[in-house]
């Protein structure tokens, strides 16, 4: 059972981080199956404690997995409010690149007109692939792992005595 639970976290066994390599095992098979899909936990124990340790294990893994839904709540949180500052910021800084564009060439025709206003257009939109990519890309992820952590907090958990043969 000890191998389950990070040995330097000194936190109370309900409280405790999962092994890293136990937390990966966990997650990566979960992410195996269907979200929708039903799953159940079950930990074979090799020695049995004298007291049953199903409860405080459930309890452990749940905790263990709320705390980690909540970490990816508040890194979505944080992506979010990145977006809208980089938003912000690239919208004024298109703004100002079609602005100066107008104002500097206004009607000018020839070639150096020509790449000067497409370099500033460029400019300002290249200034919005940072919100884009957070918009369009970088959020899901985010979700989908969240919305893992919360199945999983909730998994039901089966200590089974692994019998010798």
């Amino acid at each position: 059972m000890s191998q389950l639970f990070n040995s330097m976290d000194p936190s109370p066994l309900e409280n405790k981080d999962l092994n890293d390599d136990v937390e990966e095992f966990i997650v990566s098979s979960s992410e195996e199956y269907r979200p929708d899909q039903t799953l159940t936990l079950r930990i074979y124990l090799e020695d049995w404690p004298g007291e049953d340790p199903a409860d405080i294990v459930r309890n452990s893994i749940h905790n263990y997995f709320a705390y980690r839904a909540n970490l990816n709540h508040l890194a979505f949180r944080r992506l979010m409010r990145r977006g809208r500052s980089s938003l912000l910021i690239g919208l004024f800084f298109l703004a100002a690149c079609l602005v100066t564009s107008k104002l500097l060439l206004g009607d000018i025709r020839g070639t150096w007109a020509g790449i000067l206003r497409e370099s500033l257009t460029i400019a300002g939109w290249v200034a919005m692939w940072r919100p884009m990519e957070i918009y369009l890309y970088d959020w899901w992820p985010l979700r989908r792992k969240s919305r893992l952590y919360e199945k999983l907090s909730e998994i039901p958990v089966q200590i089974i005595a692994k019998t010798k043969r």
